[in-house]
């Protein structure tokens, strides 16, 4: 198991979280399979920015983000070089440290198109 801390965040997990995560498993999946609800508007099909993280230690253990990843973080609210899509991005043998921005822009609610 993989430890990942998850950062103080106000709605999601107040006091932060620091939870055990199976290599191979999407950040997405291990945050909510561990009870912090991220939002994920597209049903981690990589069609949206709600899941953005910002992966504060741990970034090179994971796999680089495709092309349509890339393009979606573009588009993601305080982007940073070490956003990714929790959606994608699968846990490593390498324990990490994550931040869930405060906000999310979700095109499908907010009347956006893609």
């Amino acid at each position: 198991m993989t430890q990942i801390i998850i950062l103080p965040h106000v709605e999601l997990c107040p006091d932060g979280a620091v939870i055990d995560v199976a290599p191979g498993v999407t950040l997405c999946d291990g945050l909510l399979e561990n009870g912090i609800e991220i939002e994920h508007a597209c049903e981690k099909s990589c069609a949206c920015t709600t899941c953005h993280v910002i992966v504060r230690e741990g970034f090179d253990s994971l796999e680089e983000a495709v092309e349509q990843e890339e393009d979606l973080l573009d588009k993601a609210w305080g982007l940073e070089p070490n956003s990714r899509l929790s959606c994608q991005a699968r846990v490593g043998d390498a324990p990490l440290v994550i931040e869930i921005p405060k906000y999310t822009l979700n095109m499908v609610s907010e009347g956006h198109k893609k």
